[in-house]
């Protein structure tokens, strides 16, 4: 953690392959050149979409292939951005990318007010007459259900051309969090300083030294204190601009829009918080177990990751993490880990920190294969996101395989599933094989850890996302102040009467990314839900339910989300899946007061 190595520093074999996109800049820039006549090309059945069904399916092929093609463009600027974002270059790469985006959706963007127009009863007549156009079924259903949210032909192109500039908030707060804001070092007990940045910050907080996890802590929201306001304007800036494309489309609010575009109704969102507000006892009860735990008579944010039983903890290296994984996963059969065999090998994975790199772990399920970065760091933690992006990676890659490319991007409700149920099995896998007793409440705490990360903080963040949102629609500024109170409201309601809550962790809205997702964060929680119920099922019934799973993880968007997950055995419209975890959690939690009783 003292030292953060240079990109040049680490072995090729453990940064991912991005060459296997592009061979090189020049081989990128020649093919996004050819967007342009692609957009021109496009650009020529502008008013002739309801002339026939060939017309339609000669459109809507075309367009899937360019659509295929921009997105590896933007996986090469975005993955080699992501490397070090300090490089002027790739961010000049992807700048360039986004505004010949912008300029290709504004001048398709006739597309959707000509779909609309077409007559149910000429659509039916254009599938009988083109075959080829049923691959199309899905997207054109799925495009006409929001017939009612479609501007005209004019409004469209205006919209579409702002596109570039509502990315705004997003790129600005990327750029200030991850390569321009700098923090003081932070001292450990014996006087030696650690480097602290949004890299490092977790894994200092998973230690075992108090002091730095307190002087780390109070650097990391001392420099965000210092740009509360910046931070603040970003923030706001982002609900404005959710608030002017939601009511332009005629949507009530930002959330009822950004639920509607990936057909999952607003009830689902609602009734976790109200699920999670019931059982808020178990986590005020989780809370104060901690502080028994650790001896401490205040325990403070600082004090919410340190491993409860220090001596199990251990460094885990990354080869050995990877072999854990490995056989974690057998339950879900051999045709699973062959792919994942073939990622660990073949550089799907870009593994360590090192300079400028973007904070935080992700996957990106490019066309020639998944990308997934991480800043891998040795602890019991690291091993658990290497489970939970490879789950993504193999997601996407089960979807490129089987769907074709109009029909592979699986929605952001589904995306959490597949990676929790791998951490799910991976927790059942460590529990399995440990007979020590100081090692099973270790584990054990890192589960109940996963369930206060996912289903409840995540819902708090939800919960503040959904809040902050109504202010913006009533007409109020996000000023820091407003955010600072209703962050530090929900932390009280969330973690109870046994955690302090301090005017550093009312500042925590500031440095989390996700804020910026557009209502993505309820969707760890609902698939944390769904990935426990489907995780249980997997090792109760075995192959049936394996062949069900796969079947989900390949399915892409060929279904509503809630339909896919009905195919998997988990209906989430429901608040029993939900509930069911919620419950697992008490379990745990009685097991734990157990063990440390006996």
């Amino acid at each position: 953690m003292s030292e953060i190595r240079n990109r040049s520093d680490i072995p090729v074999a453990d940064k991912w392959a991005t060459e296997d996109m592009y061979i090189n800049d020049q081989a990128w820039e020649d093919e996004l050149a050819t967007l342009e006549q692609d957009k021109d090309m496009l650009a020529g059945f502008a008013g002739k979409l309801s002339e026939s069904g060939k017309t339609l399916y000669d459109y809507l092929y075309r367009m899937e292939m360019t659509d295929a093609k921009a997105s590896l463009l933007a996986n090469y600027c975005m993955r080699k951005s992501d490397e070090d974002t300090r490089d002027a270059t790739y961010q000049a790469m992807t700048g360039k990318f986004m505004s010949v985006i912008v300029a290709l959706g504004a001048a398709l963007s006739f597309e959707t007010p000509e779909i609309m127009a077409i007559s149910d009863e000429t659509l039916d007549s254009f599938y009988a007459s083109c075959p080829e156009l049923e691959r199309y079924r899905r997207y054109l259903t799925n495009l006409r259900r929001k017939k009612a949210h479609v501007l005209s032909p004019a409004e469209e192109k205006l919209l579409a051309a702002a596109g570039e500039l509502s990315q705004a908030p997003d790129t600005i707060y990327g750029m200030f969090a991850d390569a321009d804001i700098k923090f003081d070092d932070a001292l450990d007990a014996e006087g030696n300083a650690h480097t602290v940045n949004q890299g490092t910050f977790v894994p200092i907080q998973n230690g075992t030294d108090r002091v730095l996890r307190k002087n780390a802590y109070e650097s990391l929201y001392r420099g965000f204190g210092n740009f509360k306001n910046t931070a603040a304007a970003l923030l706001n800036a982002q609900n404005k601009q959710l608030k002017f494309f939601a009511e332009a489309r005629r949507y009530e609010n930002a959330f009822e829009a950004s639920l509607n575009n990936t057909n999952v109704p607003t009830s689902v969102y609602l009734n976790l918080i109200e699920s999670v507000h019931k059982n808020m006892d178990k986590m005020h009860r989780y809370v104060r177990l901690r502080k028994k735990m650790l001896g401490l008579d205040e325990l403070h944010f600082y004090d919410v990751y340190t491993p409860l039983v220090a001596d199990v903890d251990k460094k885990i290296p990354y080869e050995e993490a990877k072999q854990t994984v490995y056989e974690s996963l057998a339950p879900l059969g051999e045709t699973y880990r062959s792919i994942l065999k073939e990622g660990f090998e073949n550089r799907w994975i870009d593994v360590y920190q090192n300079e400028g790199k973007r904070s935080g772990a992700y996957s990106a399920g490019a066309s020639v294969h998944p990308y997934v970065l991480l800043n891998y760091s040795g602890t019991l933690d690291s091993q658990f996101t290497l489970a939970h992006e490879m789950g993504h990676a193999l997601h996407s890659y089960l979807s490129n395989k089987h769907q074709n490319p109009i029909d592979a991007h699986y929605v952001i409700f589904v995306a959490e599933v597949a990676s929790t149920c791998n951490e799910a099995l991976l927790m059942e896998y460590l529990l399995g094989k440990t007979t020590d007793k100081k090692e099973r409440i270790y584990l054990i705490n890192h589960f109940l850890e996963q369930f206060k990360g996912t289903l409840y903080r995540q819902t708090m963040f939800a919960e503040f996302e959904l809040n902050i949102g109504k202010m913006v629609a009533q007409g109020q500024t996000l000023t820091a102040d407003v955010l600072c109170a209703e962050y530090r409201r929900l932390n009280e309601q969330y973690f109870g009467p046994d955690m302090v809550v301090d005017d550093q962790i009312a500042l925590e809205w500031a440095r989390i990314p996700h804020f910026y997702y557009n209502y993505y964060v309820f969707q760890y929680a609902t698939g944390y839900s769904a990935a426990i119920a489907l995780s249980r099922r997997i090792l109760k019934e075995g192959e049936p339910a394996v062949k069900d799973y796969l079947n989900f993880l390949s399915g892409g968007c060929s279904k509503s989300p809630i339909d896919l997950l009905k195919g998997a055995g988990v209906d989430m419209t429901s608040p029993a899946p939900v509930e069911a975890a919620l419950s697992l959690f008490g379990e745990l939690l009685d097991e734990m007061e157990t063990l440390i009783g006996e």
